[in-house]
């Protein structure tokens, strides 16, 4: 193969120059390598920790960028981190591929190829990785050394430069090391990582940027199992308190007696069962930020007395005179609108305004367009190491139909489904690698518009038969589904389990929603 081009080289610059953002710069870098070398795909992963998180990617699943991989998990990915100059994999290497499954142009496991790992170097030290990746065994063979120390160091300066101007704009020098127990154990539950590049999420890593700085009160608001808690750790994580304590409050499980108590602590005596002296939440959060889950249902008697603590700093534990100060930062979350509990009288007006100093409002996730494939992807793997698994694919139109159903329980819901597909994918494969399909997703909804999903795939031309306005959506839909399912049960004989499989569903689901639609087939059912 002929050296880089200087045209190449002047391009390369020229784009990377003119990029705005870093995704930008990775996207038009990628672009350029793939035009010098012939390659199927393409990669440019970040190393945080023991960690290497993917920036960009050309020629892999959309999953791909929501994936986290462990190095020390991966051996390939270990060899490249260890190396200081580009490595070329034997054609017949035993060590095994993070990418098995996951290229656009070959599925299941991948044949011998050719595969090249670039360690990117600032001061010497491995910052991030580029990997290369072809079906064609020996086409990395012989590429100049010139070239690739080219791409190595224009790689380098574009990944670095990204993350000096990331680290200007976030006004971090250095990313704290020490941390508390309890805000290390809440930083680390559930990830602690905000994952997601639609506008909506863009702009609430914006807000968050622009108020995690301040001591002002937040109030976060959502929809039940969008990331309130995650929002309010990463508001914690990077605020000028992050050295300290960051505490959980239930306000929904606190008993209306014990509020005070569990708010501000209490003496040895103060009442019936105070054995001992116990500080309260606000004692314990002095220094850092105390995080008021459910606030909506605290009760109206201890939002005075909250209000309170908010105007004067002050708290006055249970059954003692002395007033003590304390430095508490308030972050607030709830599923409700504030707004209307305080119309309802139900939430004290003055505590909201106290509260909603800088509102914050997280999106449902049917909200975040694009992001449903980098989330499946971001639990597929944490997943992927809970189960022990070498690796776990989510194949394209698994990815399609989980993009396209409304997530009435948000990322939470999204999560939970990643984990029972991948058991189901698990139990039923029969390769060395398990792969989340269709079944295994459709099977996990109950809900009607999931099952339209899978038979408006199954044909186009009937799905263009259903646009008659002159009935109802619904009418339309439910035509729709009454024809598939006698096709598909006409061509199966009569056999549902079959039939199932040729729509994609679930043999007891398609039964189910066939009553519904009052298909009376109870003689064959008993024959199945």
């Amino acid at each position: 193969m002929a050296a880089i081009s200087s045209n190449a080289l002047i391009d390369l610059a020229i784009d990377l120059t003119n990029s705005v953002t870093g995704i930008d710069r990775f996207d038009r870098l990628l672009t350029v390598i793939r035009q010098t070398i012939s390659c199927d795909a393409v990669v440019l992963l970040r190393q945080q920790g023991r960690i290497l998180v993917p920036l960009a990617q050309h020629g892999l699943l959309k999953d791909t960028l929501g994936r986290r991989f462990d190095i020390d998990s991966h051996p390939r990915f270990l060899e490249i981190c260890r190396s200081k100059i580009p490595i070329v994999f034997e054609k017949h290497s035993p060590l095994p591929d993070p990418y098995d499954g996951m290229l656009l142009l070959h599925e299941g496991n991948l044949p011998i190829h050719a595969c090249m790992g670039l360690p990117l170097l600032v001061d010497n030290e491995v910052i991030g990785v580029l990997t290369l990746d072809s079906m064609e065994p020996n086409v990395f063979d012989d590429i100049p050394q010139r070239t690739l120390d080219i791409i190595s160091a224009m790689s380098a300066a574009t990944l670095n430069t990204s993350m000096l101007l990331q680290t200007l704009e976030t006004q971090s020098q250095h990313v704290k090391k020490v941390v508390l127990e309890l805000t290390t154990e809440a930083l680390v539950k559930d990830g602690g990582e905000i994952i997601g590049n639609s506008p909506a999420m863009c702009k609430l890593k914006h807000e968050l940027e622009v108020v995690a700085p301040s001591d002002f009160a937040t109030l976060i608001e959502g929809e039940t199992g969008v990331g309130k808690e995650l929002v309010a750790r990463t508001l914690h994580h990077c605020s000028s308190r992050s050295e300290g304590p960051l505490v959980y409050v239930n306000c929904a499980a606190l008993p209306e007696n014990l509020v005070e108590s569990e708010l501000f602590g209490h003496v040895k005596g103060a009442f019936t069962g105070a054995d001992r002296t116990r500080a309260g939440k606000f004692s314990l959060a002095n220094g850092g930020t105390l995080f008021l889950d459910e606030i909506g249902e605290l009760p109206l008697a201890a939002q005075g007395k909250l209000l309170r603590v908010l105007q004067s700093h002050e708290i006055q534990p249970v059954g003692q005179d002395a007033i003590e100060y304390v430095d508490v930062r308030i972050l607030a979350a709830t599923n409700r609108v504030l707004a209307e509990e305080v119309k309802a009288k139900r939430f004290r007006v003055d505590l909201y305004h106290r509260l909603s100093v800088f509102p914050i409002k997280v999106p449902a996730l049917r909200e975040r367009s694009g992001d449903v494939p980098l989330l499946a992807g971001y639990f597929a793997e944490q997943t992927r190491r809970k189960l022990g698994l070498s690796q776990l694919i989510i194949d394209s139109q698994a990815l399609e139909l989980l993009s396209h159903y409304h997530w009435p329980g948000n990322v939470r819901e999204l999560e939970h489904v990643i984990i029972r597909a991948a058991l189901h994918a698990k139990a039923n494969t029969r390769h060395s690698i398990p792969r989340i399909c269709v079944a295994d997703v459709n099977y996990l909804f109950s809900s009607e518009e999931t099952s339209l999903l899978s038979l408006e795939r199954s044909s186009k031309n009937q799905v263009s038969q259903t646009s008659d306005f002159s009935t109802s959506l619904k009418d339309a839909t439910d035509q729709f589904q009454r024809s598939m399912i006698l096709q598909a049960w006409e061509h199966a004989t009569g056999n549902w389990s079959v039939a199932a499989k040729l729509l994609s569903m679930d043999r007891a689901n398609l039964i189910r929603l066939s009553k519904r639609l009052g298909i009376t087939v109870v003689r064959q059912i008993k024959r199945d």
